[in-house]
C-alpha cells in the first residue's frame, strides 16, 4: 500500500499530457475545490478527474473486484471512497463547475483520438 499514489498517476500522467499537447494550460490537485481535482481549468470552470477502476469501485469494470481476503475491510473502504466522490462532484457542480471524470480502463493503449476528442469537447463547450 506504500507504493499507492493519490497523485501523478500513469492514466494521469497520460491525460495531462494530451491537454498538454493540445495547447491546454491547466493547474493540478487544487486543494480549495472540493476532493481536489486532478486536473483544474480555473477559467472555464471546467475539473477532471482520473479516477483507478479499482480504488473509486467503476460499475461494471472488471478491474473494480473487490479482494477476496478482508472483504469486510475494503466493501466499507470502496464503497466510502464513492460516496466521498459523489459529495465531491455535486460540491463542485453546486458551485458552477463542470466536472469530467475519466476511468482508467477508459485510457486507450494505443490509439487515444477517441478520447483526446471528449476531452476537447469538454473543454470547448
Amino acid at each position: 500500500m506504500a507504493r499507492i499514489h493519490a497523485r501523478n498517476t500513469q492514466p494521469e500522467m497520460f491525460v495531462r499530457r494530451l491537454l498538454h499537447g493540445q495547447g491546454f494550460r491547466f493547474r493540478l490537485h487544487a486543494k480549495d475545490l472540493p476532493g481536489r481535482p486532478d486536473i483544474v481549468f480555473r477559467s472555464r470552470k471546467k475539473v477532471i478527474f482520473v479516477h483507478g477502476c479499482f480504488w473509486h469501485h467503476h460499475e461494471g469494470c472488471k478491474k473494480a473486484s473487490v479482494p477476496k481476503t478482508r472483504v469486510a475491510y475494503w466493501k466499507p473502504k470502496l464503497e466510502a471512497n464513492r460516496k466521498r466522490d459523489a459529495i465531491s462532484v455535486s460540491a463542485l457542480e453546486a458551485m458552477g463547475w463542470k466536472v469530467m471524470i475519466i476511468w482508467e480502463c477508459e485510457i486507450p493503449a494505443e490509439d487515444p483520438s477517441e478520447l483526446l476528442e471528449r476531452l476537447v469537447v469538454f473543454l470547448k463547450e
